[in-house]
């Protein structure tokens, strides 16, 4: 009888033991995402161990800068399980027009352009749209500065400073040349980050600058086409050494933007704001009806004529 008992009491422990091994398995803890591998999401945990993750069919696209909830002890089984409230969520519409999410909990957004792909004024604008109705604080950054001249750094100067006079950061940069690079790194601390622009100019390169040990892949502009060729391939997050975090996007052609309406792209563009609500018509287009306050602001040369072209290109592309 007594050898019996003993037996159902060892039975007990090694039942219990198997329980807390189970528990700790599924115990959730937190973490950030890194990066994404089509289903596998890279994830830091709080202990700064990197491991890959499945996640839960219902939790939706899960992209890098998300704070996640997830159980298991090694990459075989570790599972996302929730996803933290976010602060932000920067996306786009992809080729059939659905969400196509880049980043989460940004606080700033860097707009890297250059000289080489051609400085594209329109892909500024969009990207500004898209940080203002996010409430997220555009930089924008003019990148391969070594590449003008006596002649046209003066010309680019000038394109910039529409944006200066709007109250937008530029920052002027060259990672071969590692010009302006002490400036941006002074921008970046201690913020949530990402670089985003056209491929070609130069988003890698400034990562391996202001992170030697990382070795991103870089890609020299296309001599057929002059465009920039993509390098990045996913979107990857790193933690700057003074102090942020900084993700960097693969290149784009062009950014529409996601589910802006068109009074979201008139209050985008932040110049427009004194004037919006007061023209003579509430339902004025701003397509030369009487008494439309942002044509008499043009005409006074208040709102410059050349954004308000890129508006109305942006507006046509949302009716589209």
């Amino acid at each position: 009888m007594a050898k019996k008992t003993l037996s159902q009491q060892q039975a007990r422990r090694i039942q219990k033991k198997q329980q807390d091994v189970l528990d700790e398995k599924n115990q959730e803890q937190s973490g950030i995402v890194i990066s994404q591998y089509g289903q596998t999401l890279e994830i830091e945990t709080h202990a700064a161990e990197h491991r890959r993750c499945k996640q839960r069919k219902n939790l939706g696209p899960i992209v890098p800068g998300d704070r996640i909830r997830f159980t298991g002890e090694h990459n075989d089984n570790s599972v996302i399980v929730a996803v933290e409230p976010r602060q932000s969520l920067l996306a786009r519409p992809d080729n059939r027009g659905r969400q196509k999410a880049i980043a989460a909990n940004l606080d700033r957004i860097f707009i890297i352009t250059a000289i080489k792909p051609e400085l594209n004024e329109g892909l500024i604008d969009r990207y500004l749209v898209a940080a203002e109705s996010l409430d997220i604080t555009p930089i924008i950054v003019l990148n391969k500065i070594d590449l003008a001249n006596a002649k046209t750094q003066p010309i680019l100067r000038a394109r910039m400073r529409i944006y200066e006079q709007l109250g937008y950061t530029v920052i002027y940069t060259s990672a071969r040349q590692e010009h302006g690079l002490d400036e941006l790194l002074d921008t970046l601390k201690d913020h949530a980050s990402i670089l985003v622009g056209q491929s070609g100019v130069g988003k890698s390169s400034l990562i391996n600058a202001l992170l030697p040990e990382v070795n991103a892949e870089v890609k020299e502009i296309s001599e057929s086409t002059g465009k920039g060729m993509h390098t990045t391939s996913a979107s990857r997050l790193y933690h700057l050494p003074n102090g942020g975090d900084l993700i960097d996007s693969p290149g784009v052609r062009e950014f529409g933007l996601w589910e802006v309406s068109p009074e979201e792209l008139a209050e985008g563009f932040i110049e427009f704001r004194p004037y919006l609500g007061r023209c003579k018509f509430n339902d004025c287009q701003h397509e030369g009806q009487p008494g439309c306050a942002i044509q008499q602001a043009i005409d006074e040369g208040k709102i410059s004529r050349q954004r308000f072209e890129s508006y109305r290109r942006i507006l046509a592309s949302l009716a589209g």
